[in-house]
Order: C-alpha cells, then structure tokens, then sequence
C-alpha cells in the first residue's frame, strides 16, 4: 500500500497548508463527478481521499509518522471512501457538508459541486428492476390485463397494450426498486415475451393461417368455420379452389399504430379423408376428364 505522501505527491514534511493544496488539485481533477463513467478516476479518487483523511488529521499523521498505524488507520480495519461518507456515522470527514470546508474562498463553485454530489448520492433514485412475461399470441394481438410474480413474492399487475410484439419492453413507473433519502423509486421493466401458436403467424399488422378444407369443400364451395385471434368467423370458400388458394379476412389482424387493423390471410390446404374411401377411389375411376388433366402441365391449367 502506498504511503499517504506518496499519493498526494508530497514530503514527509510537508506543511497541512502543502498537503491541503495538494489534495484540492488532485481532487479537481479526479472527482467523480468531473469525470463520469472513469473508473480509473474514481478509484484514484478514493486512494486520495483516504490520504488526506489521514493527513488532514494532525493526530492521525502524527502516529502515522510515529509507525503506530499504517497508511489505511490501524483503527479501521477498511478505509472508508467517498462513497460511505453520506452514510457513515458522525466523525466522518465527509458525513456533513462541514467537510468540504477545504473548498471555500476561492473554490466555493467546486465545493458546492462536491456538496451537491453527496446530496445526490444520499438522496438517490432506485434502481430499475427487469423482469420477463409471458403472453399468449391471442393476448399479443387482442390485449390483456395480466398478474406478474416477483422472486420476492410481490405481485405486479400489467396492461398488456393490443398489437404488442416479442420482445417489447413495458415499463412501470415508480415499481422498480426503492430510492434512497428522498430519491423517488426506480421502474419495473418487463420484457414480453409471446408464446407461439402453432395456428397463427404474424408478418407486421398481418396474420397468416393455414385453413385445411375437405376435397367437397375445395370443388364445390361453401361456408367454413375460421379461426382469429378473437374467436371464430364464417367465410366463404369459393367453387374450385386449390391447396394454396388464400383469402383474406379485411380488419382480423393486430392493431396498426395509424389506427385500424392488418389483415388476417387465409391459405387454403384441401385434405383426402384419413381412411380410403371406396366410393371416391370408384369416381376417380371413372372420371375421364380428371385423368385428362394434368396439373404440372401449364397447357391444361
């Protein structure tokens, strides 16, 4: 560990006057809050708070000097640092704004700057929290008002906005982790997650759907029954239509941020009965015309 001296770049004789100048020069240019975000700075910082609060001290130094205590005070097992100060007990240096004293006169500006910073961090917001939800794709689209579980037992309840996408992130004011002081609490934020079904895909506003329709359906038309993600509808299918064929049900999809709403499209897949079927196999037989056609062949189309 060095030698209190040695970090504030001084003689074993320097006066407290030279020791004073020099801890505001190093104080000036590694603070904290000059230099946001530099760990480097900010350790360096303590390293020279804890040097000053030794040398400050006459009786401190003088058993420094005397080898009864060492550069970390043989009284405090951890040398507190800046950051303890606004919590600390009286007799701190730092515990009121008395400690700053040091500034005055000519560096009333940084003393303030050093007080404010040590208002701020006793009085400091609470951290945000993140947490994950998962929401069914029907709610994804529709809506939903949905109760979360906290590790903590704690419970949250959350509007689930219509049209939210994987991987949107909702935010609670004021449900994050508790402030300290005055400091206002943090915010809750909760990444959604939409659980696929195996029914529904989604492209944009869109939705999409495989439909599959009986060989009587797909030849002669007629009205079927069709999944959304706000309940079933009747469409229409229309005489002679082909695995592939795709429909569109106007306004079924998920919410547009203009206003409105995407479509859902319907893409039609025609499905042979699950067991042969004699009467079928026998018409097949004997249709001429469907053994003339050939399907690969864009002349018979």
């Amino acid at each position: 560990m060095k030698s209190p001296y040695e970090v504030l770049g001084v003689a074993t004789t320097a006066s407290a006057a030279e020791i004073q100048k020099a801890y505001r020069k190093l104080a000036k240019q590694l603070h904290p809050d000059l230099n946001p975000g530099d760990k480097s700075a900010e350790e360096k910082f303590k390293e020279v708070a804890g040097a000053y609060d030794l040398l400050s001290d006459a009786e401190k130094r003088k058993r420094f000097d005397a080898g009864e205590i060492d550069a970390a005070g043989a009284e405090r097992p951890q040398h507190p640092y800046y950051r303890d100060f606004a919590t600390a007990g009286s007799g701190h240096y730092y515990a009121d704004d008395s400690g700053y004293s040091d500034f005055a006169d000519s560096d009333d500006a940084f003393a303030e700057l050093l007080r404010r910073g040590q208002r701020a961090r006793a009085n400091r917001r609470g951290r945000d929290l993140h947490y994950t939800l998962a929401v069914d794709f029907a709610d994804s689209i529709t809506g939903a008002n949905k109760r979360l579980s906290l590790p903590d037992g704690g419970t949250l309840d959350v509007k689930i906005p219509p049209g939210l996408v994987d991987g949107q992130v909702l935010r609670l004011k004021g449900k994050g982790a508790p402030g300290t002081g005055t400091g206002v609490p943090g915010d809750a934020l909760i990444e959604v997650e939409v659980l696929p079904d195996q029914r529904f895909a989604r492209e944009g506003d869109d939705i999409s759907l495989e439909l599959p329709i009986s060989l009587s359906e797909a030849v002669l038309g007629g009205k079927v029954r069709v999944p959304t993600p706000t309940g079933d509808v009747t469409m229409s299918v229309p005489k002679g239509s082909n695995t592939g064929t795709t429909l569109r049900l106007k306004g079924k999809g998920a919410p547009r941020r203009e206003g409105g709403h995407g479509d859902q499209f319907v893409k039609l897949k025609v499905v042979l009965p699950r067991h042969p079927d004699p009467e079928l196999e026998a018409f097949v037989s004997n249709w001429e015309k469907g053994k003339e056609f050939n399907p690969r062949d864009d002349r018979t189309s």
